[in-house]
């Protein structure tokens, strides 16, 4: 009898115990897919990306110097000096962008503000005078073009002598100077218009070919006489060239 109740319980107990492993193992499954349900609902969906048309920075201003040169018409051709013999106008100064600025120490536009301009009177070639344009500033400035002059109260320009034109911009590192020479007048004394003038305006380009409004004022040489045949050479790095 007692053997009969042992077995009998042994096998309730068993049965027991499968039942409660096999509601665990029902748990554990269900619990499963409840936290997969779970994680997929808090989950962010991806989030989008920079929007494509978003407006970029606006670009800078001018940075060219204001105003207009001596007439302030354009030139015939694109921006440079028109033929050489001809009065040739600057044209009206306009928006130069970067290269006309000196951030981080990179060049700057040789101007009447960053330079001095002084006038002396040559022996040789006859009838010519220097021009020496120094740069007084601490960064290094591209004197571009030609010095666009005017004498005494002229209506157009000096003409310029296009055969002049460097191969590349001249820079100007501080405290050295580039060089344009003037022919005043014919060596035969057979051109007209000629007179002695005063007084020099010394117009600089940038480098679109656009003259600003405030001129170097060099002293001219006592006695300063020039003619229609008068024209400038194109800034130069060497006082040779200039000549």
């Amino acid at each position: 009898m007692r053997s009969r109740l042992f077995t009998t319980r042994t096998a309730r107990v068993a049965a027991s115990a499968a039942a409660v492993a096999a509601a665990l193992s029902l748990t554990a499954c269900g619990g499963g897919e409840d936290g997969k349900k779970a994680a997929g609902a808090e989950r962010p969906a991806a989030s989008a990306g920079p929007d494509a048309s978003a407006g970029s920075a606006s670009q800078g201003g001018a940075d060219s110097p204001g105003g207009t040169g001596p007439s302030g018409k354009s030139p015939s051709g694109s921006g440079a000096q028109g033929g050489q013999g001809s009065h040739a106008t600057p044209a009206k100064s306009g928006a130069a962008g970067k290269h006309d600025t000196a951030p981080g120490g990179k060049s700057t536009t040789c101007t009447a503000a960053n330079t001095k301009v002084t006038v002396s009177k040559l022996s040789r070639p006859i009838n010519h005078l220097l021009l020496t344009l120094t740069n007084t500033g601490s960064a290094r400035c591209d004197a571009y073009h030609y010095p666009a002059l005017r004498f005494d109260d002229a209506q157009a320009p000096t003409a310029v002598d296009q055969n002049s034109r460097p191969q590349a911009v001249v820079s100007v590192e501080p405290g050295e100077s580039a060089y344009a020479a003037v022919r005043t007048s014919d060596a035969t004394g057979e051109a007209d218009g000629g007179k002695t003038v005063h007084r020099l305006q010394v117009f600089f380009a940038n480098r679109d070919g656009g003259y600003g409004d405030r001129p170097a004022r060099p002293v001219l040489p006592k006695g300063t006489y020039i003619d229609d045949s008068a024209e400038v050479t194109y800034w130069q790095s060497e006082l040779n060239d200039a000549l």
